[in-house]
């Protein structure tokens, strides 16, 4: 059986076996397996749960609200999306009430606990969606993420939190909560199935544009920041975020300390300043409409906006202005920032004793990351006591395909090699066969831009391979007459960004230039070529069928 897809038995089995407070709405067992077994696309039979802010067409949306329930007509982007990649929708997920929470305790359908320690608390706002996963009744899970919400329930629970950049994935279908700041995102069990399902939903939902200069890759050995202080974590969270960070070093990372003082000045601008006007905005009316149909702690929170004046929401995001200006002079020259995602874990009880407090201490970490325009990953990283431990690693807009690798690289795993943002952005291919190639002198100029390996290919048995004395040596590939005998010559296909592309050709130097080749299974790619009458005067090395064959044989340099 493939991995990710059950059985009709064990789904049923799962169903039964559901704890209460995680679905709010569950579709019958029996539609639900008869479209396990024929599903079709990329996501065939995943099942599919879904928090119940979002859209799902035959069922109810509540937004943890009763009162506030109705029937949609449609799915929500994201759900289609998915649904149209093959993945089958098991029901609609708890959460905290108008996603307004990180604790995953304040719904009228009851508190969703954690999945391995049931008096402490799932996390939230999307509970629900990440306890599914964790407790294996869904194999990919779509949350949402204004504050946090998709990042922390995946670190108290284990699995993958992927958010991408603000807008990338439409919201269409949505319960917002803030509109300038909330994200859909996605929960799995793995790094690997959280990206497939992020690129069905890239390619499927699109939302705000990506730009011509998306970075496509971490680098190699990336630089990461980490703060310098870390506020909030007892000694055994601490012990083990430096564990996480040894264990990157000693992968090949690059590690620097920053300030973290305009980050976590930012994350209290969420809720302590007038931004939460947002949150008015959205729901606001419903909430002061209808007082005893809402948890009292949203409740408070939404309300309490309804009279802040214009001018402190307008002073407000001229300090988040300038505090991201300083957060992004120092993550200046790094690749990625690591934190802990949680900074520790609450007990349910603990929660209803100060249910702000500790739901404001919660977010200590992620809070600041969507008023930054910041992209994220939350990934595993063990323990720390008898607490499941998640880092986030978080990389500027559009560059979530880096701060996927970094995550892969924390996870001590492969990065999934077609990243999911390659499903949206602008790419553009190159062939290489020479010192651009992997592990030769000069595949750190695609790094440097940004370059994505995709593997090896071979052109189609017209060419000819010549070697330049250059320094250091380069290939020179010409394609031969049609009266000629030609070879086909191995090469190794990367995808850059349109405007990176354009960097490296207006440096490459004469007489490499780029044209149209020809390969194997009849297609035309740009790659590297080279002036006729400079590779006449260079040496013939056609017979290794490769640079890298010839540089093994000795019959270069």
């Amino acid at each position: 059986m493939e991995s990710g897809r059950r059985s009709v038995s064990q789904y049923e089995a799962v169903g039964r076996g559901s704890c209460m407070t995680v679905w709010i709405a569950r579709r019958d067992d029996d539609e639900v397996a008869g479209e396990l077994a024929t599903a079709s696309g990329p996501l065939a039979g995943l099942r599919l749960a879904v928090k119940d802010n979002v859209d799902v067409a035959g069922l109810p949306t509540t937004a943890a609200c009763p009162a506030y329930s109705y029937d949609p007509d449609s799915d929500a982007a994201v759900v289609s999306a998915l649904r149209a990649a093959g993945a089958v929708v098991v029901g609609k997920t708890n959460l905290d009430q108008f996603a307004t929470g990180l604790v995953g305790t304040r719904s009228p359908y009851g508190p969703v606990p954690d999945s391995r320690r049931p008096e402490y608390i799932s996390g939230g706002s999307s509970s629900g969606s990440a306890v599914a996963v964790a407790r294996g009744e869904a194999d990919i899970a779509i949350g949402t993420d204004t504050a946090g919400s998709g990042r922390i329930p995946a670190a108290l629970q284990g699995i993958v939190g992927i958010k991408p950049t603000v807008g990338v994935l439409s919201t269409e279908g949505i319960v917002p909560a803030c509109r300038s700041y909330d994200c859909a995102t996605i929960f799995a069990p793995d790094l690997v199935l959280a990206n497939r399902a992020m690129s069905a939903m890239a390619a499927g939902a699109p939302g705000r544009t990506w730009p011509a200069d998306a970075r496509l890759a971490a680098p190699p050995t990336p630089t990461v920041a980490v703060f310098r202080e870390l506020p909030e974590l007892d000694f055994e969270w601490k012990a083990a975020f430096a564990r996480t960070v040894d264990d990157l070093i000693a992968r090949g990372a690059w590690i620097v300390e920053i300030d973290p003082t305009p980050f976590l000045a930012a994350a209290k601008l969420l809720y302590d300043g007038a931004i939460v006007a947002e949150r008015y905005s959205a729901v606001g009316e419903f909430v002061d409409q209808h007082p005893d149909d809402v948890d009292p702690t949203v409740g408070g929170i939404i309300s309490s906006a309804r009279d802040l004046p214009a001018h402190q929401l307008v002073s407000d995001v001229a300090a988040l202005e300038r505090l991201r200006a300083d957060a992004m002079t120092a993550l200046s020259g790094v690749d990625a920032l690591l934190v802990p995602t949680a900074p520790f874990h609450p007990t349910i009880a603990e929660v209803e004793a100060d249910p702000v407090g500790i739901n404001s201490r919660m977010g200590t970490y992620t809070n600041f990351c969507n008023l930054f325009d910041l992209c994220a990953v939350a990934v595993p990283a063990g323990t720390a006591g008898e607490a499941q431990f998640g880092v986030t690693v978080l990389a500027r807009a559009f560059e979530d395909a880096v701060a996927l690798d970094v995550a892969a690289l924390v996870a001590g795993v492969e990065s999934p090699s077609v990243a999911w943002p390659l499903a949206a952005a602008s790419v553009v291919e190159l062939a290489v066969f020479g010192a651009h190639l992997r592990g030769q002198p000069l595949e750190h100029q695609l790094n440097a831009l940004g370059a994505r390996w995709a593997g090896p290919l071979a052109t189609a048995p017209r060419y000819r391979l010549a070697a330049l004395d250059t320094v250091p040596p380069k290939p020179a590939v010409t394609r031969c007459p049609p009266d000629e005998v030609g070879v086909s010559l191995a090469g190794e296909r990367w995808l850059l960004s349109p405007a990176a592309l354009g960097q490296f050709l207006a440096a490459l130097p004469a007489p490499m230039q780029l044209g149209s080749v020809e390969f194997d299974d009849g297609t035309w790619r740009t790659a590297f070529g080279c002036d006729g009458s400079a590779a006449a005067q260079g040496k013939d090395i056609s017979e290794y069928g490769g640079w890298r064959a010839a540089l093994e044989a000795g019959a270069v340099g």
